[in-house]
């Protein structure tokens, strides 16, 4: 039996990397960090659409956290390295890693990144596209 997905529609031409990459964020389940993304108000003339993913990252410091763009997607790693030997009466902070993937819609970038007290605050923005209207000639054979 074949598996019909809202992409095998015959209307959609050249979306398959983009059900595969859909594919690929509904699979990473994991919670951590906990994040909020809010639409912010205002930007360059009201004429683009800016947004803010913050991520609780409590106890990482900017050495870190890496923040990358990588075909459409926004990647935030967080790696610490675990100090030196320690002894502990009781452990429940523990030195963990993570990944959390955000997938970009088209024309959207990166504008910048802020970690203030233990909150990372990445800023995105979408500038109005250029109405782009392009006359295809049509050739005739006989």
């Amino acid at each position: 039996m074949t598996r019909m997905t809202p992409f095998s529609s015959p209307l959609l031409l050249g979306f398959d990397a983009m059900e595969k990459t859909l594919e690929r964020v509904a699979k990473s389940g994991d919670g951590y960090p906990p994040y909020n993304i809010e639409r912010l108000r205002g930007g360059e003339n009201n004429s683009c659409e800016r947004l803010r993913i913050t991520l609780a990252v409590a106890g990482f410091s900017e050495a870190d956290l890496e923040i990358t763009t990588e075909d459409s997607q926004l990647v935030v790693r967080g790696r610490q390295v675990e100090e030196a030997e320690r002894d502990f009466l009781h452990r429940g902070i523990a030195a963990r890693q993570f990944q959390r993937v955000f997938l970009l819609a088209d024309g959207m970038r990166v504008v910048g990144a802020e970690l203030k007290n233990g909150l990372l605050a990445i800023d995105l923005d979408r500038p109005e596209p250029e109405k782009l209207v392009r006359k295809i000639n049509i050739s005739v054979r006989d």
